[in-house]
C-alpha cells in the first residue's frame, strides 16, 4: 500500500515577504497557491480552475496549463533530485478541452530521464473525470547541488519533508 506524503514549502520561512512565485507562494493574489505531495515517486497537485485563467469561453488558457505543468516539474526537481534548475524546454501537447466548471483537477510529473545536467520530467493535467487533457515534457537544466546552495537559495532535498 502506498503512502501519501506531503510536501513541505521551505521558500515560505526562508524568503519571507520576498516570496512571491506565481505558483506556489501563498501571498501572492493572483497565482495558483499550489500545495505539493509524492505518492509513489510521482508529485502531484490538486488545482480548481478559475474564470481569471480563462482563453475561451469556460476553457483553461494554454499558456497557463504549460505554466502548471513547469511548477510541478520544478517541484519534483526540488523534492526527488536535491537540487535546482531551470527549464531548457519545455514540449506541451493540447489533448481535450481543460474546462473551467469541471472542478478540481490533478497536475503530476515524474521523471522520464536523468543525465548528470538533465531532467525530462513527464507532466500531466488530468481533469476531475479522470481524462488527460494536456501533457508536457519539461526538460530542466540542473544546477549541481553546490550551486543551487550557494546562488539560488536551494534549501536541501531534507528542507521538503516533515
Amino acid at each position: 500500500m502506498s503512502e501519501i506524503r506531503k510536501i513541505r514549502n521551505p521558500f515560505i520561512e526562508e524568503k519571507g515577504d520576498n516570496y512571491n512565485c506565481f505558483g506556489c507562494s501563498p501571498q501572492n493574489s493572483i497565482g495558483f497557491k499550489l500545495h505539493f505531495y509524492e505518492e509513489n515517486n510521482v508529485v502531484f497537485t490538486k488545482w480548481n480552475p478559475v474564470k481569471n485563467f480563462e482563453g475561451y469561453t469556460n476553457v483553461v488558457h494554454g499558456g497557463i496549463q504549460a505554466t502548471l505543468m513547469d511548477e510541478i516539474a520544478s517541484w519534483y526537481i526540488y523534492s526527488m533530485l536535491d537540487t535546482a534548475g531551470v527549464t531548457n524546454r519545455l514540449d506541451v501537447n493540447y489533448h481535450k478541452p481543460l474546462y473551467i466548471s469541471g472542478g478540481e483537477v490533478t497536475i503530476r510529473a515524474c521523471l522520464e530521464e536523468q543525465t548528470r545536467r538533465l531532467a525530462r520530467i513527464k507532466t500531466e493535467i488530468v481533469n476531475s473525470a479522470g481524462v488527460i487533457c494536456s501533457s508536457a515534457i519539461v526538460e530542466y537544466f540542473l544546477f549541481p547541488p553546490n550551486v543551487a546552495k550557494a546562488k539560488y537559495m536551494y534549501p536541501g532535498k531534507e528542507a521538503f519533508w516533515e
